[in-house]
């Protein structure tokens, strides 16, 4: 079923506006964690152990994204993208709302931090689905020939929503005093949440289904048929195309995807998390140098990914890989050396040079490869899984082994060498996956 360019133009500002949601969501939260829900919720401990447990209820979130990849996955691919996404954003917006109108500590005692928590695991569990989900319905909306540039602009609402959180609390920290921020200051990013969640699911309450799930072979009625229900259909009718999807054994292609995740993950929890902390704690470098440069980076990244994205398309899926992939690595030794070189220039060039590269080159290129690598029948439900999985295996983990091998040898190079063995993980899956480019969305089967 065809789409109209006003249709592609709302799905893409669908993808967008969940992405940011999600990240703008998750910023603020993490902002919140480090800067005041230690005295707001957790005042009766030390500060030390209330910013761990600020910082715990952070983490938790990423507990429930894995569980929402499951869950919201498999209806997915069963009801359709629409309205899982409709349910996601919905999620999302309203826990992130209500964590703007808890009572304090001071009010109710330890139901604060339980609530809080409850709202993190809430709003976890709606963002584990929701940038497979826009990239899935980015990806089977856009045109074949520029798949690449439309899918990439899921990656640009991760800039977007970063960026709004990170204006919003500067703006906080700017003109209130302490108490205010205190009082009543640090409510009002949760609370204008509402108008982008609101605004969020208008656009996608008049968004059409996507038009590779309404031409799936086993989607009868809206709904996809069940296993059982759709060997019944290819024996008595011969349907091959079902058979192809159904016979397939699975597991290459997620692997495959997974590889491909764990550079981009792995080099963002280094640049855009580990870095900051590393030279504020260890090079004793002022954090607003690094933090200024990531802010640079992500702006840059607005020419950055839809140009990765228009080049994938031209040239091809793995030529893009394999190029950002061996240019990340090659860099990684001169990128460390220019940040740990004392010159502010050098460090934000090399910072700014870091993220660009090893991080939303690399994240442009995912956002529609991941998608053509699936079939149509699992595909939501494999790639949020590998995007969840990889990302807390690479994010997560990351920077504490980066912290550890820093730690133990005194130096900056175990960093270089994360990213250069991040880096060929990415290029060697690379080398193992078939070009997708311009594969047909529709078939049931995983490209390999």
């Amino acid at each position: 079923m065809t789409r109209t360019t006003r249709d592609l133009v709302r799905a893409a500002m669908s993808g967008w506006l969940g992405t940011a949601m999600e990240f703008m969501d998750f910023q603020l939260y993490s902002l919140a964690a480090a800067i005041v829900f230690n005295k707001i919720f957790f005042p009766d401990v030390s500060p030390a152990i209330g910013l761990i447990a600020a910082m715990a209820t952070y983490g938790v979130g990423y507990v429930a994204r894995l569980a929402g990849a499951i869950y919201f996955g498999r209806m997915g691919d069963r009801i359709g993208r629409k309205k899982v996404l409709i349910i996601t954003i919905l999620l999302m917006g309203a826990s992130t709302t209500l964590i703007g109108v808890l009572p304090t500590y001071a009010v109710i005692g330890i139901l604060a931090p339980i609530l809080l928590v409850v709202l993190r695991l809430v709003q976890g569990f709606g963002a584990g689905a929701e940038i497979a989900g826009a990239t899935v319905m980015l990806a089977e909306y856009a045109p074949v020939k520029r798949r690449g540039l439309v899918a990439s602009l899921v990656s640009l609402g991760t800039n977007t929503g970063t960026l709004a959180a990170s204006g919003l609390w500067a703006i906080l920290l700017a003109v209130l005093s302490e108490e205010q921020l205190l009082s009543w200051g640090w409510r009002l990013p949760f609370l204008l949440s509402f108008v982008l969640m609101v605004f969020a699911v208008w656009v996608r309450r008049n968004l059409k289904e996507s038009p590779v799930f309404e031409e799936r072979p086993d989607v009868v009625d809206g709904v996809a048929m069940s296993r059982t229900q759709a060997e019944a259909v290819f024996q008595e009718e011969n349907k091959s195309v079902l058979e192809a999807g159904l016979r397939q054994r699975k597991g290459k292609a997620f692997f495959l995807a997974l590889g491909l995740r764990f550079g981009q993950a792995g080099n963002s929890g280094l640049v855009q998390t580990f870095l900051v902390g590393y030279l504020a704690t260890t090079l004793l470098v002022d954090r607003s140098i690094p933090t200024s440069a990531i802010v640079y980076g992500s702006l840059l990244g607005f020419v950055t990914v839809p140009l990765v994205g228009l080049l994938g398309d031209r040239f091809g899926r793995r030529p893009m890989y394999i190029a950002v992939t061996l240019l990340t690595a090659a860099f990684a030794f001169p990128m460390m050396l220019l940040i740990t070189s004392g010159s502010t220039a050098a460090l934000m060039l090399g910072m700014i040079f870091g993220l660009n590269i090893g991080v939303l080159s690399l994240f442009s290129l995912e956002s529609v490869t991941m998608a053509e690598l699936f079939g149509s029948r699992t595909r939501f439900t494999q790639l949020a899984l590998a995007k969840e999985i990889g990302g807390i295996l690479a994010t997560a983990i990351g920077p504490v082994v980066a912290a550890t091998l820093t730690a133990v040898t005194g130096s900056w190079w175990p960093i270089a060498a994360m990213l250069v063995v991040y880096s060929l993980i990415t290029l060697l899956s690379t080398i193992l996956a078939p070009e997708t480019r311009r594969r047909d969305l529709v078939l049931l089967e995983d490209a390999v």
